[in-house]
């Protein structure tokens, strides 16, 4: 699509631990491809991807550009890049894998440290990995009752089979443009 004046622009970050899948849902969305191999991310990652939402109100479309901040899920980056980071962010996904519990509680600190630059931005709860459902350790519900508790959205994804992972995007740019 050929850049024009009608192009919002929005900064959305996923924040959640190391390992959760915030660079495997990214690659998903952005390129439809996953890869088993786990690379660490290393300070941050901006990749851009142009979508088309339909305005609630109108029907109109909207073209939007988003800016999808990636971040290293090591805690003690928390505190380092959180300035940086998280300046002018206006929608965020709370990722955790649903295999691990300490996951869903270590989203409590991501959330802290992103709001207390951003203030209150549009959240989406995501329980990644959903597909390994033999390993599951986080019920939909627990997800469901973290996210109400933050006046958010959850949903369950997998960066695998691309389960939910377009919906999530879109959901979040929804919520941050049409409150």
């Amino acid at each position: 699509m050929p850049q024009s004046d009608d192009l919002r622009k929005l900064k959305i970050c996923l924040i959640g631990d190391a390992g959760v899948g915030k660079t495997s849902l990214i690659r998903r969305f952005v390129m439809d491809v996953f890869d088993d191999k786990y690379i660490a991310t290393i300070g941050t990652k901006v990749t851009k991807k142009e979508i088309e939402v339909k305005n609630p109100k109108t029907g109109d479309p909207e073209r939007v550009m988003l800016l999808i901040w990636d971040i290293m899920g090591q805690p003690s980056f928390r505190e380092v890049l959180r300035e940086a980071y998280f300046y002018g962010v206006q929608g965020a996904m709370a990722v955790c894998d649903v295999t691990s519990k300490e996951s869903l509680g270590e989203l409590r600190y991501w959330i802290k440290a992103m709001t207390s630059t951003t203030g209150k931005v549009p959240i989406i709860f995501l329980g990644n990995k959903c597909d390994l459902r033999e390993e599951t350790r986080v019920p939909y519900q627990d997800l469901e009752m973290f996210a109400t508790k933050n006046e958010a959205q959850a949903m369950l994804t997998s960066a695998k089979t691309g389960y939910n992972v377009e919906q999530a995007f879109t959901s979040i740019v929804e919520k941050m443009l049409y409150p």
